[in-house]
């Protein structure tokens, strides 16, 4: 497979060597911002066992919560893919956008013109300083893919999403795919 350089929009595939990385292990990351200035991303494959009325006691929306990563956990990002609904949102790219004006994501939720289908919620992000994905990439820590789902992803992402990606890719990946998450458990 040859290497591909990072950039929004990218799938960032956690390789089977990050063992014990409670946040990244099996990790399948949308990479919502790359720069010079470091990166973003959101891990879209960690479900928590939270739902947005859980968090926002004045909706009655039983979104699902999903661990965006370790940065500030304390507070609630999202993904979507609706952004003539929701303005203010920033495009990550092929037709995913990353947050907007959340009052009307409520008023959105309320009138029921949302769906899980179109939005995604996380507490916290994955975040790099500069030259530190790059790092991890050369260290192996990390598989570089096209979202070839495009807008579709938010509903494609599902907690076995790691391991359907393993098998995508084939080869020694494939073996992994089977493999239990911790190894002293084979």
């Amino acid at each position: 497979m040859i290497p591909i350089k990072p950039k929004k929009g990218h799938l960032l595939i956690a390789e089977p060597s990050i063992i014990g990385d409670l946040s990244f292990n099996r990790s399948v990351i949308l990479l919502a911002d790359y720069s010079d200035e470091g990166s973003i991303g959101f891990i879209l494959n960690k479900p928590l066992e939270y739902t947005l009325k859980d968090l926002i006691p004045q909706t009655i929306a039983d979104f699902k919560i999903f661990n965006g990563g370790p940065v500030e956990q304390d507070n609630l990002y999202f993904i979507h893919k609706i952004p003539k609904l929701i303005p203010d949102s920033i495009e990550i790219s092929l037709g995913i956008y990353w947050g907007g004006n959340f009052d009307v994501v409520l008023e959105l939720i309320k009138k029921n013109k949302l769906n899980s289908t179109d939005i995604r919620f996380f507490l916290g992000y994955s975040g790099w300083e500069p030259n530190q994905l790059e790092a991890e990439m050369i260290s192996n820590s990390w598989l570089i893919v096209d979202n070839s789902y495009k807008s579709e992803l938010i509903e494609k992402c599902c907690e076995s999403f790691w391991k359907e990606k393993m098998l995508e890719l084939g080869g020694d990946y494939s073996i992994w795919s089977n493999a239990p998450e911790n190894p002293s458990f084979n």
